[in-house]
C-alpha cells in the first residue's frame, strides 16, 4: 500500500466510527498521546519496564507493540495532515526537499 492509498484508509476507517470529527488541537493531543506510548513502547524493547505488577514480555511481543504504536502515531499524522489537505506523499517530499537542500545529497 502506498501513502496515499493508506491515507484514504485512515481516513474511511476512522470516519466510519466518527473519529474524523475531531479538529486539529485535539488530533494533536491524540498525537501526543500516541507518541508517548510509542516512547514508552521503545523503553520497554530497549531497557524492560522492571515492574512487578507487569508480566515479562518476549521481544517478539515487545516489538509488535512498538509497530502498533508506531502505526498509532502514522494515523493520527495522516488525519492530522488530512484536515489540512495535505498528503502524506506531500508531506514526505517536502521534508525530503528541505533536508536535501540542508544537507546536500
Amino acid at each position: 500500500m502506498d501513502m496515499n492509498e493508506a491515507q484514504q484508509w485512515i481516513k474511511q476507517f476512522y470516519g466510519e466510527r466518527g473519529w474524523t470529527q475531531y479538529g486539529p488541537f485535539i488530533r494533536v493531543g491524540f498525537l501526543m498521546e500516541e507518541t508517548g506510548e510509542t516512547a514508552r513502547a521503545v523503553r520497554a524493547y530497549e531497557i524492560g519496564r522492571d515492574r512487578p505488577d507487569e508480566e515479562v514480555q518476549s521481544k517478539e511481543q515487545l516489538k509488535q507493540d512498538l509497530v502498533e504504536e508506531i502505526g498509532d502515531v502514522l494515523g493520527n499524522i495522516s488525519l492530522l495532515a488530512d484536515l489540512y489537505g495535505i498528503s502524506l506523499e506531500e508531506a514526505f517530499t517536502a521534508h525530503q526537499q528541505k533536508l536535501l537542500k540542508r544537507f546536500g545529497s
